[in-house]
């Protein structure tokens, strides 16, 4: 991209930040605010710097309505008009409470009462 105009690369950088928000079901929230994520990268998320400026703390990262996982984010920058927010910690969110045991593969999904 040495070449091009620069004008034209930032008109190309926003023009992909406008169709990746609208493209993205994911959406970071913390508190009442709520951002959409432009993307996930290996340890954290990718958001809009013109949205936000700086985010720190326990984040909730949902598709649509579903939440996903909980991050610690420890660090964001701003790089190229995005604000890339690395995270400490992901945990997982489940349907099912977590087992204390190791559950055998055969194991009865439930017993029948007597009759």
């Amino acid at each position: 991209m040495e070449f091009l105009p620069k004008e034209l690369v930032q008109a190309m950088r926003e023009a992909q930040a406008k169709t990746a928000k609208r493209r993205s079901r994911l959406r970071v929230v913390s508190g009442e605010n709520s951002w959409p994520v432009l993307r996930r990268i290996a340890g954290g998320v990718v958001l809009d710097a013109a949205e936000v400026k700086h985010l720190r703390g326990n984040i909730g990262l949902y598709e649509g309505p579903r939440h996903l996982s909980n991050l610690l984010i420890v660090a964001s920058e701003i790089e190229n008009g995005e604000l890339i927010c690395r995270a400490k910690r992901e945990t997982s969110i489940t349907e099912k409470p977590p087992l204390d045991f190791v559950r055998a593969p055969d194991a009865p999904a439930g017993y029948l009462p007597r009759a």
